[in-house]
């Protein structure tokens, strides 16, 4: 049994109720094997991939809090600081009723690469809660986040973890945590990315994931001599990366043609109407079917199904594994020429596989969706600078960032054999970074 085998098999066996985690541990390492064989001997001794996969620490708490009626409730807070070999630890906190330590641990492994690939000083972390902002006042949505900081501020600071938002954590929600942090640290510090403009932010944060998105796919595309204009887009979701990806993907001269949420999803052949999604999803928080009501030009259909539509480029902007096998088969049969992933690993280890088989260009998310966490990296060099970038120049420095991550991993793929396979590309090149500075620093 090969090195990788055996930590994949160990890996499953204590943490036997998480199968998302071992979902990417599987993905990530079977992936890097042509690199780890390389140095099998090395790596083994050091137990280099069994100190990879093991978090640095994971940190679990309870959150009590008290609703607008007066009755406590109580939710579970968690952090896991998965590697700082590069730097500082950093990853999202998602708020969501599916979060669990096993998806947390996923999303914080994955985070590890898609840091290291941005080039940018930052280790791998992840956090959440099970808490539910949906239909909770801005009353109860605060005192939540005050609780859950009373604990997790024990934990960060701007030198040793810097969470960000994720699902269910917004700009509302970040400047609670950021509030609660300050009275009780009595530090006004880059703790926390994604802050309002007026208390440290960063402009070009908030279009930084789907811009970054963008960027990526038009530099896939042109090294194949495609252009995205006038290419019909399947996007899903219809939260800040799907809202910000359709929108870069309309200044690109693509057509954006399809949004969804949790209820539904709709398909406007006439180009998603941006001003009229941004009125429902950002200011009435409305669903989808909202949208077709007022866009004679769009069709609403209930659940899933935004797979299914005739396009030329998918770009998956919801959640995790959202594409599975039939989905995929759904693209290829259609003809699409590219997948490139704007959420957290939307796509299953099989619908990776028959993308890549039947060579549809595939951009895994570790790479495609690196622009949020590249832009909240450069928010926290702004913080310690004291300064303040212009849009343009963070803009600039994003679109430069996502440019060479392709060069990056495309040139990874290249010298282990495996041409045009970005998801081999991606998560070898991460990995020997991330591998020589472990080794580097010793045993620890």
């Amino acid at each position: 049994m090969s090195y990788v085998d055996e930590v994949i098999n160990q890996i499953k066996k204590e943490n036997p109720s998480e199968p998302e985690f071992h979902q990417t541990v599987t993905e990530v390492l079977k992936s890097i094997e042509p690199a780890v064989l390389e140095k099998e001997e090395e790596y083994r001794r050091d137990a280099l991939l069994e100190r990879l996969t093991n978090p640095e620490r994971q940190i679990k708490f309870r959150v009590p809090w008290v609703n607008d009626e007066g009755e406590v409730e109580v939710n579970t807070g968690y952090r896991v600081q998965f590697n700082s070999a590069i730097g500082p630890v950093k990853g999202g906190l998602r708020f969501h009723p599916s979060v669990n330590l096993g998806i947390i641990k996923f999303l914080g492994f994955e985070q590890i690469f898609k840091n290291s690939l941005t080039g940018l000083p930052i280790g791998g972390a992840k956090g959440g809660s099970n808490f539910d902002p949906k239909g909770k006042s801005d009353r109860e949505v605060m005192t939540f986040c005050q609780n859950f900081m009373t604990e997790l501020y024990k934990y960060i600071n701007a030198d040793r973890d810097v969470p960000a938002g994720d699902i269910g954590v917004g700009a509302r929600e970040i400047g609670y945590l950021f509030g609660q942090y300050k009275k009780i640290t009595g530090q006004f510090e880059g703790v926390l990315t994604g802050k309002g403009l007026t208390y440290g932010g960063s402009l070009a944060r908030t279009e930084a994931t789907g811009y970054g998105l963008l960027y990526f796919t038009d530099t896939l595309l042109k090294n194949e001599d495609i252009s995205i204009k006038d290419k019909d887009i399947i996007v899903s979701g219809a939260g800040n990366v799907a809202i910000y990806a359709i929108e870069k993907a309309k200044q690109l001269g693509g057509n954006p043609i399809t949004a969804s949420d949790s209820t539904g999803w709709v398909y406007d052949p006439e180009g998603i109407d941006l001003k009229l999604l941004k009125e429902i999803k950002e200011v009435r928080r409305g669903r989808m079917y909202d949208y077709a009501a007022e866009r004679p030009s769009a069709e609403y259909h209930e659940g899933k199904g935004v797979w299914t539509v005739d396009g030329d480029i998918a770009l998956p902007c919801a959640t995790q594994n959202e594409i599975d096998l039939n989905d995929a088969k759904a693209l290829v049969d259609n003809d699409v020429i590219a997948v490139c992933e704007g959420a957290n690993m939307p796509s299953t280890i099989d619908a990776t596989n028959y993308f890549l088989d039947n060579d549809v260009l595939f951009g895994p998310a570790k790479a495609a969706n690196a622009g949020g966490v590249a832009v909240s990296a450069l928010e926290m060099t702004q913080n310690s600078e004291r300064i303040h970038w212009t849009f343009e120049q963070v803009d600039d420095m994003l679109k430069n960032i996502m440019v060479n991550i392709f060069n990056n991993i495309s040139n990874a793929a290249d010298k282990y054999n495996k041409p045009k396979n970005f998801v081999v590309g991606a998560n070898i090149h991460g990995f020997e970074q991330v591998a020589d500075a472990m080794q580097s620093q010793g045993i620890v």
